[in-house]
This record gives structure tokens, sequence and C-alpha cells, in this order.
């Protein structure tokens, strides 16, 4: 069975014209020569009701961030409520003095 090598038809034509290539960021360095902050931007596209949605969409999520801040997702653990606990225990009680600790010098 071959592998590989030249095959009839493949390929770019001969003698086809490349398309001239738009800026992707055009819009965006239109922006913020204006004075515009890039969340400026992504807002104002996102409100654009004749935008295309998934655009909308992308822009949504991109300032979400900058918009609102995140829950702490960091949940603690058994270790870390441990020793949160250790550094409290006995204040308050009858045994809150006997948990501190002195540093005791022997005479030489």
């Amino acid at each position: 069975m071959p592998r590989g090598g030249r095959r009839l038809g493949a390929g770019r034509p001969k003698g086809s014209v490349a398309k001239p290539k738009q800026d992707p960021f055009a819009p965006v360095q239109e922006a913020l020569g204006a004075g515009m902050t890039p969340l400026e931007y992504m807002l104002i596209v996102m409100r654009d009701a004749d935008a295309d949605p998934m655009r909308r969409d992308r822009m949504a999520v991109a300032a979400a961030p900058y918009a609102h801040p995140k829950a702490d997702a960091i949940v603690a653990g058994k270790k870390a409520e441990a020793a949160e606990a250790a550094k409290t225990a006995g204040h308050g009680s009858a045994w809150g003095d006997d948990l501190t600790t002195t540093v005791v010098r022997l005479a030489a």
C-alpha cells in the first residue's frame, strides 16, 4: 500500500491569487486608540444587539473575571481546619494559660 508522495489534483491550483488578509485586531486597536480600555470594548461588543451571538458570548466570558470576582474556590481541608483550631485552642477556658509557650533559660 503506497504512502505519501504526489497526488494528482492535490494542493493549491496554479495561478490562484491570495486573498488580502484582514487584520483581526483592527477593531481592538481602533478602540484602544480612542482611549477605550479593553474591558470597555468588551462590554460594548457584548451589549451590541447587531453583533454575532457567538462573539457576544465570548466577550461576556472574557469580561466576566474583571466585572465579577470569583467566590473563594479554596475550601479548607481537614489539616488546615485542625491547624486553625490549634491556634485558638484553650482561649477562654481554664486551660488557656497552660498552652502558652514560655522560654526557659538555664543558668550555666
